[in-house]
């Protein structure tokens, strides 16, 4: 079971550490959207919310304070669903939709780290070859 654990937080979080390169080394092709969504000091917002994604991505792959990985993840997740797919504020049903869509996606996968941090941040759960202990030692 050990493998299949590894292969799920590899699988899960490769997007995330590709999502943070681009966000670092796109960011200029970024930044337009995100002052489009009202975001505060776009440029770094994407910025950071690369380093963020890319750090939290590794962190689930490699097992260094995976819980903590995989919380922080499902916040940034949460925040931007809010803030950068926020349909209900929308007229147009062609844009509406799209950001439904990406909504959605983001709460989804807010809730697949949510999974992960409850497994990795539980009192003697095992879950795959890991770097460091887990952070968090919630007993259920």
């Amino acid at each position: 079971m050990s493998t299949v654990f590894l292969i799920a937080r590899i699988v899960f979080s490769a997007m995330f550490v590709m999502s943070g390169i681009n966000h670092i080394t796109k960011a200029d092709h970024m930044v337009g959207y995100a002052q489009f969504k009202g975001v505060p000091s776009p440029k770094l917002a994407v910025i950071g919310s690369g380093v963020v994604m890319g750090l939290g991505g590794l962190s689930l792959i490699l097992g260094v304070y995976a819980d903590l990985g995989a919380i922080v993840l499902a916040a940034i997740l949460l925040l931007m669903a809010v803030k950068m797919h926020n349909f209900w504020t929308l007229e147009d049903a062609q844009a509406k939709q799209a950001d439904m869509i990406g909504f959605l996606k983001n709460v989804s996968m807010a809730g697949g780290a949510l999974f992960m941090f409850a497994l990795m941040a539980t009192e003697g759960a095992k879950y795959g070859p890991a770097i460091t202990e887990s952070l968090f030692n919630i007993k259920y």
